[in-house]
């Protein structure tokens, strides 16, 4: 196991569970001070100002976005430590039919508290996700980033991501497209992830369960 990750387990069991719309503005703040930290350093990942509620909201009503509760700030309102969407949607500017899109889960809106930092919360989160790709029974997980940021692509092949291709679009600053095959970093289903996983079913499984 990780050592960063051995350290959250001692810390503090955090929990992973399914956004909601009352955790829309701790997820776009969390958005934006990410985008801020990735522009103020060069990186065209994403928009400077973050996202706007429109790009987000649909992720929560889907329940494809995910956030791991973090701890109180200060003010009486607790901000998420680390949030991520995972779903089946293929980006069609990168991925072509030969891609074969329904053979993989897409990692998207990644972005870890800069208070959590340094704690292997982004990579046990891949993990999860690699964890849910086998339960899925799909085979690929996968993501795009900038494609002018090395060392952001270097930090994905150290999570054994293997990088297929750049995709060069002057509307998109990301592109540079990664999979790796489901599971977890090293390949033991039984590593323990440093949150407990408590996620509600997706609005669309409740519909289905009251019908």
């Amino acid at each position: 196991m990780h050592s960063n990750t051995v350290n959250l387990v001692t810390r503090r069991r955090l929990a992973l569970r399914r956004a909601t719309r009352d955790d829309l503005p701790g997820v776009l703040g969390l958005l934006a001070k990410t985008a801020a930290w990735l522009n103020g350093r060069g990186v065209r990942q994403w928009p400077a100002g973050g996202f706007p509620a429109e790009r987000i909201i649909p992720l929560i009503e889907e329940g494809t976005l995910y956030v791991i509760d973090g701890e109180d700030d200060g003010d009486g309102e607790g901000r998420p430590a680390a949030t991520v969407a995972l779903d089946g949607n293929a980006d069609p500017e990168f991925w072509t039919p030969q891609d074969s899109p329904d053979a993989a889960l897409y990692v998207h809106k990644l972005a870890v508290a800069r208070s959590h930092s340094g704690r292997g919360l982004g990579e046990a989160l891949l993990d999860w996700a690699g964890l849910r790709v086998l339960a899925e029974g799909r085979r690929w997980l996968r993501l795009d980033c900038s494609k002018d940021n090395p060392g952001l692509q270097d930090y994905y092949r150290r999570q054994r991501f293997t990088h297929l291709r750049t995709v060069d679009l002057p509307h998109r600053a990301s592109g540079a497209l990664f999979q790796r095959l489901g599971g977890v970093r090293g390949g033991l289903a039984g590593t323990a992830l440093p949150f407990a996983d408590r996620r509600a079913p997706a609005p669309a499984e409740r519909v289905a369960e009251h019908a």
